[in-house]
């Protein structure tokens, strides 16, 4: 197996693409998966010459494999992809991916839940904290998911940097892009109720949201959060907190929110990854329908 390839692969990825941490690990296994299988298969040594002389047979064979190990059609999609920049990578400019057409994968719809269940599944992690500056500190990092639309990740790593707070907020979201999103009164008060609390000072280049030792807050503590507070409540499985974005997108579509500019306050980098909460609306509306209309 050529590691150098492995290593170059890994270092565009991350340095030159930006992807996260775990898109890097997932691509980097892909290939490596990949390289194995080829070694096997063709019984020789690959390196990028081999992977340039590629058909779409070798590709098939490799999926095959993969659908042997017990992959569904989501992983096999996302499988291929990985492959195809793999191949694009070893090439370079002149490379020649075989065209090989992915399995069909039916996208699911966002779950949003209700402005009722939010306020309730937050309101009940912030009563349970064992110290009241932790109640307060999830009480304003779910705020900011549904009352911003911050992911997770980009709410617990903010930093000191984004004080004294104002009217808008500038977020750092997917590949370092940036967005500014409108910050609510109440979201506002929420994160100075905090910082006011919390026993550890804000500084300029210190994660804003603090765990209890005072290092940066793991997404981990409040997805745990999280599922603890719906077992409480009787919510569904489908209460995470990304569910909670899901909601603002969702809510802010139904009171008249344009998709573009929706899209801005997403972060998405296309507008197709936005239009499927028309879809979420939509299935909204006709689950009120059913259960009111007399004739449904």
């Amino acid at each position: 197996m050529s590691t150098a390839l492995i290593e170059r692969w890994r270092a565009h990825l991350a340095h030159d693409r930006r992807r996260s941490v775990h898109t890097v690990r997932a691509y980097m296994a892909t290939a490596e998966r990949l390289l194995a299988f080829l070694e096997q298969h063709r019984g020789e040594q690959v390196d990028a010459a081999t992977l340039g002389r590629l058909e779409q047979a070798d590709l098939r064979a490799f999926l095959t494999s993969r659908r042997m190990d017990g992959i569904g059609n989501l992983t096999a999609a996302r499988e291929l992809s990985a492959v195809r920049g793999f191949l694009k990578f070893a090439g370079g400019q002149d490379a020649r991916v075989p065209q090989l057409k992915g399995p069909r994968v039916k996208r699911g719809l966002p779950r949003p839940i209700s402005p009722d269940e939010a306020m309730a599944l937050a309101g009940d992690i912030a009563e349970t904290a064992r110290e009241g500056w932790i109640g307060a500190r999830d009480w304003a990092v779910l705020l900011l998911l549904y009352g911003a639309g911050l992911r997770i990740g980009e709410a617990v790593g903010l930093t000191g940097d984004v004080l004294p707070l104002a009217d808008t907020l500038r977020v750092t979201g997917k590949r370092n892009k940036t967005r500014i999103v409108p910050l609510l009164p109440q979201v506002r008060a929420a994160i100075e109720t905090y910082l006011a609390a919390c026993p550890y000072p804000p500084e300029r280049d210190a994660p804003l949201f603090r765990g209890a030792r005072g290092g940066p807050l793991s997404p981990a503590l409040i997805r745990r959060a999280v599922q603890g507070a719906r077992g409480r409540l009787g919510l569904s499985d489908r209460t995470t907190p990304h569910a909670l974005r899901h909601s603002f997108a969702t809510h802010l579509l139904g009171r008249g929110a344009d998709l573009r500019s929706l899209q801005e306050l997403l972060g998405h980098a296309s507008l197709s990854s936005t239009q499927i909460y028309t879809q979420v609306d939509a299935a909204h509306l006709l689950d009120i329908y059913r259960s009111a209309h007399p004739r449904a």
